[in-house]
Parts: structure tokens; sequence; C-alpha cells
């Protein structure tokens, strides 16, 4: 065996003791063949993108060639709605080496899909075609969104079956991210009684994503309010761009505060503050208007595992602040998605009226927050665009009232604010039915949609005519769409 081209560095997980990880060689899938290969991440990290678009290469990231160092497997535990889950871990993710990109950033590469694991439980080890688009495109997706998330390198497919709710074809997705450690590795190690476990996973995690923090008086308890600082920020970006995770379960929340595990995701169409995403969460636990107070209460089981680190009173004034930093990074985005450059007296409220109007009259989130930056603060006729948006057209125009007064306390001119409105409210997200044609036409073993919707949404915020057809309001049968905890 040779070593593979992801292994430019020594797998520093491997330095962790042999109860954090399992080596496990990949189960080959036959005759795997190339969905899709993300050549700008590829140039971006330095990689060589002819190489893995050869067979030897593809067989490599769908896990079919034996290399060296094994691939790694790591354990964690965590609440899975709401409710203590024990032990579950890398079921079908594997750890396939650490890249150093052309800028000096350290990386982890991940195959999803490759085969059991000891963390497997009753699953199989596989992910279908489906879902790996789904995850390539979204990881994709947020990227273009500047909003901190995995990557994803490639897609590499099989016809060998994979039983579902239906008999589907088998996929492994290719991930790239600076580190996969969950708030569960931390919660894993603490409910086990492993002490010992807590600290040196924390050093780990400061040693190679945090070193920043080397030189605190208690480094942990800095680490605790930089995941937590992350954290709200991160939740920010989820609420002012529309997404909804669909499962925030505390073995899916990153330490890194970066967007993981990209499944039963969905973007909103119609604005609806209690929008479930997730078909399997039949009590709304994640709904869009729950993310940030979930978030917050992962936070409260992340900082349970560190107590025998930092003192329970330390916890619980770090774990305080985290509504106010998220308050601030969201009220920060809403002001510029309104087209503020400065914060004034009565932007929440103007905001609140907003999204309550929004959700009122169930209106496309991404069309109106993309249409308001051609809103004309002087002729009101001119904002008929807008304002057919809404049934209420007079609470409509009762906002405008306020939004043009608002407005006339801008020093920027309109087209400036314009300019700075479209670089922050896209004209394109990953709806479910631009995936779902996308992954229908893969089944058929056309791969162009998801080319193409590759390339529009590296840009969202681009005002590109030959992507229109994505900027457009979701057809009816995009209401009938459900994915769910196996999407």
């Amino acid at each position: 065996m040779k070593p593979h081209p992801f292994a430019s560095l020594p797998q520093r997980y491997a330095t962790l003791p042999p109860r954090f990880y399992r080596a496990v060689e990949p189960t080959a899938l036959p005759d795997p063949y190339l969905v899709h290969l993300n050549e700008s991440l590829a140039l971006e990290l330095g990689l060589d993108a002819a190489r893995l678009a050869e067979p030897d290469g593809v067989a490599l990231l769908t896990g079919s060639a034996k290399v060296e160092p094994t691939p790694l497997a790591t354990v964690y535990s965590g609440h899975q709605f709401g409710v203590w889950a024990g032990q579950l871990g890398d079921g079908r993710a594997l750890m396939f080496g650490e890249w150093r990109d052309l800028k000096g950033r350290d990386w982890e590469i991940q195959i999803k899909g490759a085969g059991l694991t000891p963390f497997s439980r009753m699953g199989d080890g596989r992910a279908v075609l489906r879902s790996s688009i789904r995850e390539y495109l979204c990881s994709e997706a947020m990227a273009g969104l500047n909003i901190p998330t995995t990557r994803a390198l490639a897609v590499t497919g099989s016809n060998s079956p994979v039983y579902r709710e239906t008999v589907e074809t088998a996929a492994v997705v290719t991930r790239v991210s600076e580190s996969f450690l969950r708030f569960g590795h931390f919660e894993h190690c603490y409910h086990r009684g492993d002490e010992d476990g807590v600290r040196e996973l924390a050093d780990f995690t400061i040693r190679h994503h945090y070193p920043e923090l080397q030189g605190s008086a208690n480094p942990y308890a800095a680490l605790i309010d930089a995941v937590i600082a992350r954290t709200a920020s991160l939740m920010a970006d989820w609420q002012a761009v529309g997404f909804c995770h669909g499962v925030m379960n505390t073995d899916n929340m990153s330490i890194l505060g970066l967007t993981i595990d990209y499944g039963p995701y969905g973007f909103l169409d119609a604005f609806d503050a209690a929008h479930i995403c997730n078909h399997s969460d039949h009590a709304g636990r994640y709904a869009y208007g729950q993310q940030p107070q979930v978030a917050q209460w992962n936070l409260n089981c992340l900082a349970s595992a560190f107590l025998p680190l930092v003192t329970e009173a330390e916890l619980v004034a770090l774990l305080r602040g985290y509504q106010r930093r998220f308050e601030t990074a969201y009220l920060a985005k809403i002001r510029a998605k309104l087209g503020f450059a400065e914060a004034r007296e009565g932007d929440v409220d103007l905001a609140e009226k907003l999204l309550l109007l929004m959700h009122a009259n169930r209106v496309d989130y991404t069309i109106f927050w993309r249409r308001l930056s051609g809103f004309d603060a002087l002729d009101g006729a001119l904002n008929e665009s807008l304002r057919d948006l809404f049934l209420d057209r007079e609470g409509f125009d009762a906002w405008a009232v306020m939004y043009r007064e608002r407005l006339s306390a801008e020093v920027r001119p309109a087209a400036e604010r314009k300019t700075a409105m479209d670089r922050v409210n896209p004209k394109y997200v990953l709806r479910n039915h631009l995936a779902e044609t996308a992954i229908r036409k893969a089944r058929e073993g056309d791969f162009s949609e998801v080319d193409r919707l590759l390339s529009c949404l590296a840009r969202p915020f681009d005002d590109a005519p030959e992507f229109d057809d994505y900027a457009a309001f979701p057809p009816d049968w995009a209401g009938e769409l459900s994915v769910s905890c196996s999407s």
C-alpha cells in the first residue's frame, strides 16, 4: 500500500489515546463512478483534481482502495431531540487523512458512507446518492454564503443497492474541515466519568484549533467562551439567511462553530417562523424560530462536560453571555439586510414589525430581501414588486412609510445602499426543489444539474441572468417535498 494523496500530514487525532477512536478499513463499493468533483475546492487546497478524477482517484474517494495510514472512526455521544442517547460515534464516516493547503492551513479529510464501523449501531455504514448530493450541494452553498461550514470535495457513487424507505444506490461524499470535533466528543468522556479524557480532548482542541487561548488564565474556560461566541455568530448567520438545520442534536454541533452534518435541512421559501424542515421532528423542537434557543441548550450540555475543568459558577457566567452575543450579531445582520449603515433607535421595532408582517403573509423570504434593495424611498409607486408579495398590502404600505422615514436618516446614496444590500441578501439559495431536481436527474445518470447548481451557488450574491430560473418562486410541487433524518 502507498500513502494516499490526502496524507500530507500525520493524523493528529491519532496522537490521542486509542479510546477516542478505532482504526477502520473502508468497505469497498463495486464499480465506483464519479458524480462530481469540486475542482475549485481542489485547487484551493492544492490537490491534483485531474488525478482524483482518474479511476484510481475515484476508487480512493469511494473507499475502495487500501490506504496508509488506516482511516479512523471517532467515538462520541450526545443528546438527540433533547434526550440523552448514550454512545454514538462515526457510524459511516471515516477520517481519511490530513492535508495542508497552499496557505498553510490544515484540514481533515473524511469519507462519509464508506461502510460499517464499530459505532454503526443498527446502521449499515452506507450513504445514498440522494443524501450525498444534498450534503455536497449545501455545504458548498453555505460556503458561498460566507457561513462557517464543513466543505465538500467530491461525490462518488455505485449501483450497489442500499435500503432506506425504498431501495436506493450507494454514494460517498468526501468532506473537508479544519476539524469534525463535536460537542458530543466531550459529552462522551464526561458521561463515562472519564475526566482525564475531557482534559486530553480539550488540550488537543486548544493546541490545534484555538492556539491563541494557550496563554489564558484558564484556557478551558476560554475555550468554552470561544465556542459560545462562535455558536452565537453561527446562529445569527442561519437565522438571517433563513437556513433550517433540522436536527440540532449535540452530536451535530461543531466545536469550531461550523455548520456540520447536512441531513433534513432546508432554506425557507415562504417565511414561517415556526417552519419545521425535518419530517421526523414531530414536536417541532428544531423549528426555524427555535434554533437559537436550541443552540443555547446544547451549549449548556457542552459546558456541563467541562465541570471537571471549570467551576460551575464560571460556566454559568459564560453561558449568560450567549443571548447577548446572538442578539447583537443577529441585529447587525438584519440592519445590513435592511440597508442601514449605522444603528439607530427604533431599528429593532422596525425589524420586528417587518418579520411579523412577513410571517402573517407567508412572504417568500429570499425574494423579499433581494427585492428590498431596489426600494425607492422617494416614489412609492416604484415599490409595487415588493408590495405584491403581501396579501395585506395596506400592512406593507404602513411598514413602508416607517422604512422610508428611516432611510431618510441614511447618508449613503441609494445606489451605494443597494450595492451593499445585494452583498448580504443572496439572490440564490439551495431551495429543496432545486436539490430535488438535481437528485432526480442524477438518478438517471445525468449529473449536469449538480454541476450547474454548484456553479450558481458559489456566487449567490451575483446577478447572473443565466441562473434566473434558480431565483424564481418555487413551483407548487415544492410544497409536497418532505425531508427527514434519512435525507
